[in-house]
């Protein structure tokens, strides 16, 4: 009698693999200038611990598209990629880019939609996923697919990342729209082979909305989010000019990008750009260096996966000390000054 329940269950078990979907990941790709972005490489990384095949979706103009093709096509983990060219392509407007991923999902073999957690797939994926009545995880930091249910389980950050949601995608799902915390993926490399490539049509629509600017701050530092170094400035920095004469020069001896709490972007002291926290850029580089910056929970939320944090507040009971490998009580305009003097020394 167990020998025959063993065997059964085998059985049943052996079934359920054989009829579950193999997964197969469609990761929206996002690009500038030629280059795909680093976050859309670090979707691709969670695509791929699905377990199954990954295709790429590559939209712009003709110009665009063919100008990032050659290299896309040869990016580690990509079994196959689809590109789709048009004018109304150039600049990525949900409106308009949406009826063609819809179109890509029809009677499609994907099981799930991967992209960055960028404000343009902010936009993209819930609009589709809505479309096609399927519930969209957002901000995903780990994955795991069971293939034998078909299900998939994500963890998320909530609260400001003080607590870990764990989030299950049902069998019943037919394709899941996640996207992805890249700091929480390393980006996709080149790989060894290339990946078969495939042509759409574009879906031409009317919409009501149309790109009027785009506005690059152009700086000769590294890009804050995917920069290994940081240097950040608070609210303690009294105003624009002070910002910058005292954070410039550790960052340029550092090589380092520049940061600010929410706090001193809202005075005035630095670009919105430059905001890390639950409502600007989530970092997680090599080093993190807070200068003058207290630690409000927001703050946190962006920052506190970096390597190593040092800290620099005249406050003892400041929040950011809990967070710290390497705390410093005392004046940064005192601090900050002797620091660069001894790094030029060496």
């Amino acid at each position: 009698m167990l020998r025959t329940r063993a065997l059964l269950r085998v059985h049943s078990l052996v079934r359920s693999y054989a009829t579950a979907p193999s997964p197969h990941a469609l990761v929206f790709l996002e690009h500038n200038q030629g280059v795909i972005d680093s976050g859309s490489l670090s979707a691709l990384t969670a695509a791929t611990q699905l377990g199954g095949r990954v295709t790429g979706l590559i939209v712009g103009d003709s110009e665009q598209v063919n100008s990032v093709l050659e290299k896309a096509k040869k990016i580690d983990g990509l079994s196959s990629l689809i590109h789709s060219t048009s004018p109304k392509y150039k600049h990525l407007i949900p409106e308009t880019i949406s009826p063609l991923l819809e179109s890509v999902l029809k009677d499609s073999p994907f099981t799930h939609v991967v992209s960055a957690h960028s404000a343009f797939a902010k936009s993209l994926l819930p609009r589709v996923a809505a479309r096609i009545d399927s519930p969209p995880i957002s901000d995903v930091t780990s994955l795991e697919h069971d293939p034998s249910s078909n299900s998939t389980t994500f963890t998320r950050p909530i609260y400001a990342g003080n607590a870990i949601a764990t989030v299950k995608a049902p069998s019943s799902v037919n394709v899941k729209f996640f996207t992805v915390r890249t700091t929480a993926f390393k980006a996709a490399g080149e790989g060894g082979s290339e990946a078969e490539l495939k042509r759409i049509d574009p879906i031409e629509v009317e919409s009501p909305t149309e790109h009027v600017k785009t506005e690059i701050a152009k700086s000769d530092r590294p890009d804050l989010a995917s920069a290994p170094r940081v240097v950040s400035g608070g609210r303690a920095l009294k105003n624009a000019e002070t910002f910058q004469k005292t954070l410039d020069p550790l960052a340029d001896l550092l090589g380092a990008a520049v940061g600010a709490s929410r706090a001193a972007v809202d005075a005035g002291y630095a670009d919105n750009s430059l905001q890390v926290g639950q409502t600007g850029k989530v970092v997680a580089p090599e080093l993190y260096m807070a200068l003058g910056i207290s630690g409000a929970i927001q703050h946190l939320a962006g920052m506190k996966d970096s390597k190593l944090i040092v800290a620099v507040n005249k406050d003892p009971e400041a929040p950011i000390f809990q967070v710290a490998d390497v705390g410093l009580v005392a004046d940064l305009f005192e601090a900050v000054p002797e620091i660069v003097e001894k790094m030029k020394k060496q």
